[in-house]
C-alpha cells in the first residue's frame, strides 16, 4: 500500500507518497493522486491511502522547509528508470543544497560525457521525487532557470530558500 500525505510548505502543498518508508513520489500539488498516477502500474496496483503523518519523512520534510537543508538527504528514495537515468538521479542527490550545476556538469558527475547534457535534462524532466531528488539545482549553462515541472517560480523559490538558509 502506498501511503500519502499532503504537507503545507511556504511555496504550496507538497504531496508525499511512501512505500515501506521509502519515498516513491513527491511533488508540489494538493492532490496526491496526481503523483500516484505517475507511478509504475505495479505500484498503482497496491492502492493508495492518505494518512495524517508519514513519520520520519514528514519530520525531515518539515525540517527542510524550516531551514535544515540537509534533513531530507538521508531519506531513501526509489523511482523507475534505466540504469543511466538512475545514475543521473543518484548524482542529483549529491548536489548539495545551496549549490547548482549545469546539465553538462550533472552528466559528468554521473560518469557520462558533458555532451550527455540532454540525457541529464531528460532525467530531470522525468524525476518523480521533487525536491528530494533535487532537479531544481540544475540550471542551463546558457543562463536563466530553465524549466521545472512545478513551474519556474517554485524552482526559483527553492533555490532562494536554500541560498538564504546556507548564509
Amino acid at each position: 500500500m502506498i501511503k500519502a500525505q499532503v504537507l503545507p510548505t511556504p511555496i504550496g502543498p507538497l504531496s508525499l507518497l511512501v512505500r515501506d518508508d521509502v519515498l516513491v513520489a513527491a511533488g508540489f500539488t494538493q492532490e496526491p493522486k496526481e503523483m500516484f498516477v505517475r507511478l509504475a502500474p505495479e505500484l498503482q496496483a497496491e492502492g493508495m491511502q492518505v494518512v495524517d503523518d508519514l513519520g520520519k519523512v514528514s519530520r525531515a520534510t518539515t525540517a527542510y522547509f524550516a531551514g535544515d537543508l540537509d534533513a531530507i538527504d538521508a531519506l531513501p528514495v526509489d523511482q523507475p528508470g534505466t540504469p543511466t537515468r538512475k545514475e543521473l538521479h543518484r548524482a542529483l542527490r549529491e548536489v548539495k543544497a545551496g549549490t547548482t550545476v549545469s546539465y553538462a556538469e550533472l552528466a559528468e558527475r554521473a560518469g557520462m560525457p558533458r555532451t550527455a547534457a540532454r540525457a541529464a535534462g531528460s532525467a530531470c524532466a522525468q524525476n518523480l521525487i521533487a525536491p528530494f531528488v533535487p532537479c531544481h539545482r540544475v540550471l542551463p549553462s546558457t543562463g536563466g532557470f530553465g524549466g521545472y515541472y512545478y513551474g519556474v517560480p517554485v524552482k526559483e523559490w527553492l533555490l532562494a530558500h536554500e541560498a538564504a538558509s546556507r548564509s
